[in-house]
């Protein structure tokens, strides 16, 4: 039987919460060791399936992989297995994570050469891998398609700097073609490039290794190729996404929660989006405090109309918390427009909140008004599926302030993106256990 998640909830919480190292983040600095011989040390690397896959990938293709603590591993690419991509476990471990998509930048600067599989990853809605291709191949990269999920590319002559425009921001997409790009000859320059803060941290890390990057934080960068990348070391910034969580769940369960080491400059929209929620925080430092509130009242405009909460490329509001954003709705109140413009199917976990009490009505795939109940009404705890990864999360949330026993299948979605989870909540006081 697959694990689930037993959860009764109705209680507040309160203690110290300490974010991971952020996933998406992770993903594109690992693939970034495959860019240097020399040896690469990454701190506050996150304890969670698809980071630990993509380790284990690097190493199976040949490079050295070192764990030095909990949170800590040294890379060394300088023997790298080409053969080994032409083998059917290589294809097994690719495609079992999204994150693989990312080796291709690097590999085929480096080597002149990569293949990939269709990779996996959260069923959202179409994910089109045409940026990373499209942005590869106007540096000079030739893709060969076998079938129709199978991916070959190749640079025999090397990859050459090309201006380029990119037809959507894409973070995953962006990561690729900067990877590429820094030991490109010539000059790169990128256009509606993504700038997320993990995208920065990419950045700022190859420029340690030797890369010149320009408009690192803006959408514009101009990138000079170089021969070689030495090695450096990195920390991991917090997950931004773990943060948003957490002061979610803090508001629906009414707890009082001290989120530590959240590098706030790096957040965004995060912290206001919540406030329009009428969620209280307090920065102490680099600590977010949240204290506990009988109640939160959402925002209106300043004419009185129903508030929209939408995502949007950075440095609009993330569209991997706007599931969070939902399930805190439900218990404020005030009514809010959720507008989920870059997937069409994240708000499809919605039947789930609405077995459980809430009120929300799904206008379509992108759209959802939810009324909240204002905390006179709780969610009853009810057995769900998690769809996703962030889903998977949000309910977890609905679970913890429902009154009742509440149980959520698929956990393993929950797993990809979460470190020691219940763990971490049981030290808060929740009553959450793994089962099965």
């Amino acid at each position: 039987m697959a694990a689930a998640f037993e959860v009764i909830g109705g209680k507040p919480l309160r203690g110290e919460i300490v974010p991971q190292g952020a996933k998406n983040e992770a993903l594109q600095i690992l693939c970034a060791v495959l860019l240097t011989a020399e040896p690469v040390t990454i701190s506050n690397i996150p304890d969670i399936r698809d980071v630990n896959k993509l380790i284990e990938l690097l190493g199976s293709m040949g490079v050295k992989v070192e764990r030095l603590s909990q949170d800590t591993y040294r890379f060394q690419a300088d023997e790298v297995n080409l053969d080994y991509l032409d083998t059917a476990e290589f294809v097994k471990q690719a495609r079992e994570l999204r994150g693989s998509v990312m080796i291709l930048g690097p590999m085929l600067a480096r080597y002149g050469k990569c293949q990939l599989p269709k990779p996996g990853g959260d069923k959202i809605g179409r994910r089109p891998l045409d940026t990373h291709f499209l942005g590869l191949q106007k540096l000079g990269g030739e893709l060969t398609v076998e079938g129709t999920d199978f991916y070959k590319m190749a640079a025999p002559n090397g990859l050459r700097g090309a201006y380029m425009l990119l037809d959507e921001a894409s973070v995953t997409g962006t990561a690729n073609i900067v990877m590429g790009a820094v030991l490109a000859e010539g000059t790169t320059t990128i256009y509606n490039a993504a700038c997320e803060p993990y995208l920065q941290q990419l950045c700022k890390m190859m420029v340690r290794m030797g890369a010149s990057i320009q408009g690192i934080g803006s959408n514009l960068l101009v990138i000079e190729g170089v021969k070689t990348l030495g090695g450096t070391e990195h920390r991991m910034l917090p997950d931004m996404i773990e943060i948003g969580s957490f002061i979610g769940l803090a508001a629906m369960t009414g707890s009082e929660i001290t989120i530590k080491d959240c590098a706030i400059p790096e957040l965004g929209l995060i912290p206001d989006t919540f406030r329009k929620l009428g969620i209280k925080l307090e920065f102490r430092g680099d600590d977010i405090y949240v204290p506990a509130q009988d109640r939160y009242e959402i925002a209106t405009y300043l004419d009185g109309s129903i508030l929209t909460v939408s995502d949007h490329t950075w440095p609009g509001f993330t569209p991997d918390l706007l599931s969070i954003v939902l399930v805190v709705a439900t218990q404020a109140k005030g009514t809010v427009l959720i507008h989920q413009k870059m997937f069409e199917s994240r708000l499809f976990f919605v039947d789930k909140l609405i077995d459980m009490g809430a009120q929300i009505t799904l206008c379509d795939p992108h759209r959802a008004i939810v009324i909240g109940l204002d905390k006179h009404h709780a969610l009853r705890g009810i057995t769900m599926t998690s769809p996703d990864i962030r889903a998977g999360v949000a309910l977890l949330i609905a679970a913890l302030s429902a009154e009742g026993t509440s149980k959520i299948l698929n956990i393993e979605q929950i797993d990809r993106g979460y470190q020691n989870i219940e763990g971490r909540l049981q030290a808060l006081g929740a009553q959450i256990k793994r089962i099965g």
